[in-house]
């Protein structure tokens, strides 16, 4: 009899999660999100938008969002606890509107750079103080509507500056027209551009790169929102180290999300991948293949996957473009390469890259630096390495509040105490 192929529960994407939240706040008319992430990044959102007098109603059939139509009308305190994408998205909502903002948030997403927005919102008509050294939070926005017009946008750091401005863009006056320069994870500016369509808008993008978004605002719509590709890569993963199949339904052909792409780097590490219209299936074949180097610059959110399970290859592997994951929850590298060193493996770097070498990983206490990244995928090497364990198991609370609960479900017999203090 053929056993049942395990098929993962993974919560709703973070990243479609928030765009659509600013996106129907924005519409005129009542939108359905359903299955939303529910996580300590997304209800910071929620609560951020009801502080611009945007009410977000949980239903059993999901989220229901009122947007009046426009930009907020009135000035806000807004709290955006460790969220990246409050802090980047957020701002341009509120400076098409009308008031005095001030966003702030943790000293984590303090540390984490936000002056090229700034930077651009001035450019548009609104006067956006950053009052870091670092250019990051407490921001000010003392808000009077956006002019659109022509604008240039470092996005070297962060493509979440590039999406802020475009959400805002059919509020703006004037058609907006933005040119990015040093692009990173590209998909997530196509996610963007394919769910402002969803809820009515006109954006089109030119060869060359320009990205235009004309002033028609947004009307209200329906969604479902997929599973999180980034989350699921960590129980792609999982199947692909401990020899078994795992398949995450909602997932497939079509995905608007370019983290699914993280299996194709697990098929070039030898695992079986299958990729249908509507899931996708890993089954680990045997010793994962090294000897090769990626560029994981459009996936960097699951470059950190990959290094953690690294060590159990039979070659080297090297991720390159990642300069990026410096400037995120932590310093994604820095913090990867501690963890393995911890574990007795070796590791060498640069500024945008980072090499794991083969080993046998000792047990050791991961340190996760508030990064629920880093607690997952060191989660999964702990399902081959008896007796890691996390010195932060509920910082994944972030995006996935069940990760260990599902982790555990899905592969009982190599269970680990990863999820222990």
């Amino acid at each position: 009899m053929n056993r049942a192929v395990p098929t993962a529960r993974i919560p709703g994407s973070k990243s479609i999660t928030n765009r659509a939240l600013l996106l129907a706040a924005a519409a005129d008319g009542v939108s359905l999100l359903r299955a939303p992430l529910v996580s300590e990044d997304t209800v910071a959102f929620r609560e951020a938008l009801a502080g611009f007098g945007v009410p977000v109603v949980e239903g059993d059939d999901g989220w229901k969002v009122t947007g009046s139509g426009r930009a907020p009308a009135a000035g806000a305190a807004v709290w955006c606890e460790d969220a990246g994408t409050a802090a980047r998205f957020l701002p341009p909502f509120a400076a098409a509107g009308a008031g005095e903002f001030t966003f702030d948030g943790t000293d984590q997403l303090r540390a984490r750079p936000l002056r090229p927005l700034a930077e651009a919102l001035g450019r548009l008509g609104a006067d956006a103080r950053v009052t870091e050294p670092v250019g990051g939070l407490p921001l000010t926005v003392a808000a009077r509507g956006l002019t659109g017009g022509e604008l240039t946008v470092d996005a070297s750091l962060s493509s979440q500056y590039l999406t802020g401005l475009l959400m805002a863009g059919p509020l703006m006056r004037q058609p907006l027209t933005v040119r990015s320069e040093g692009l990173v994870s590209r998909p997530y500016i196509a996610m963007t551009q394919a769910l402002m369509r969803h809820f009515g808008a006109y954006v089109d993008e030119f060869e060359g790169g320009a990205i235009q978004v004309l002033p028609s605002g947004y009307r209200a719509a329906e969604l479902d929102i997929e599973p999180d590709a980034s989350t699921a890569s960590y129980f792609f993963a999982a199947a692909a180290v401990t020899g078994t199949t795992v398949t995450v339904p909602g997932l497939g052909r079509g995905s608007v999300q370019g983290d699914l792409g993280f299996v194709e780097v697990l098929r070039r590490a030898g695992a079986r991948v299958e990729i249908a219209d509507g899931a996708t299936t890993v089954t680990g074949t045997g010793p994962l293949r090294g000897g090769f180097a990626v560029d994981m610059g459009d996936i960097s959110d699951t470059f950190m996957t990959l290094a953690a399970v690294a060590p159990l290859a039979d070659a080297p592997v090297t991720v390159h473009g990642i300069g990026h994951a410096r400037l995120k929850e932590s310093d994604r590298i820095a913090a990867v390469e501690e963890n393995l060193r911890a574990l007795g493996i070796r590791t060498e770097s640069g500024p945008d890259w980072l090499t794991v070498h083969p080993g046998r990983p000792t047990a050791a206490r991961i340190a996760c630096r508030r990064d629920h990244r880093i607690a997952m995928a060191f989660s999964v090497l702990g399902l081959r390495v008896p007796g890691i364990t996390l010195d932060d198991p509920s910082c994944v609370g972030k995006t996935f509040p069940g990760f260990h609960a599902e982790l555990e479900r899905l592969f009982p017999a190599h269970r680990s105490g990863t999820h222990s203090h």
